[in-house]
């Protein structure tokens, strides 16, 4: 778990940094809020980002979870796991896979962000589209065994890995609804309709050093 300590004064709440469309802050705000851990959010632009927020974290990503002894947490997946130890009432630890989240982490973002920027990478979108929907055919094959990625209830590894099945799916609608991904449609369609995933989407205004912009 990538945890330090920050100088920061003592906190009532966590703090936690997070940008809303990011997929890592995405995952890390479902388990913060399904765990019930009250924070402190701080909406930031990744092109503006706060003082405050790189004194925590110097590698100047999101999210970042600053605790009220003042470590710092930097990792979505740690953030998750931190917020679940501590209270997890709907047994999403349970659904942990880490070599699941691990491909995802890995070879499918790889994929996605060549396929949403091929001019960024210089790649072949088409190629890497190819490759992403071949991975999305692995999890709508295990969706063929049980609703959710581990069996008949929604989990940690669901939550780690939907955001970024969502950012697929978003390049190219129409076609990603002509897919044979059955399964997969319906598995991210109820999680966008879900009300856990619209609060954690709620817009907010940008945090700049103590005031909002």
């Amino acid at each position: 778990m990538s945890v330090r300590c920050s100088r920061s004064a003592i906190l009532t709440d966590p703090i936690l940094y997070s940008f809303r469309r990011c997929p890592y802050a995405i995952r890390a705000r479902l388990a913060l809020a399904v765990s019930g851990t009250a924070v402190e959010h701080r909406e930031v632009k990744l092109r503006d980002k706060p003082e405050e927020m790189l004194a925590a974290s110097p590698k100047g990503t999101v999210p970042v979870l600053v605790l009220p002894d003042g470590r710092v947490i930097d990792e979505s997946l740690d953030i998750m796991r931190w917020a679940l130890a501590r209270n997890d009432p709907e047994d999403w630890l349970a659904g942990d896979d880490a070599a699941l989240i691990a491909a995802n982490d890995g070879a499918f973002k790889g994929h996605l962000d060549r396929y949403k920027y091929p001019e960024r990478y210089a790649a072949d979108g088409v190629d890497h589209r190819a490759a992403g929907l071949a991975m999305l055919g692995a999890l709508e094959a295990r969706l063929a065994q049980g609703a959710y990625l581990g069996g008949a209830r929604f989990g940690l590894a669901d939550a780690a890995i939907l955001p970024f099945v969502r950012q697929f799916a978003a390049v190219n609608r129409e076609w990603f609804a002509a897919q044979d991904l059955v399964r997969v449609q319906g598995w991210l369609a109820a999680f966008v309709g879900s009300p856990l995933f619209e609060g954690v989407m709620a817009v907010r205004e940008v945090w700049r050093g103590g005031a909002a912009a």
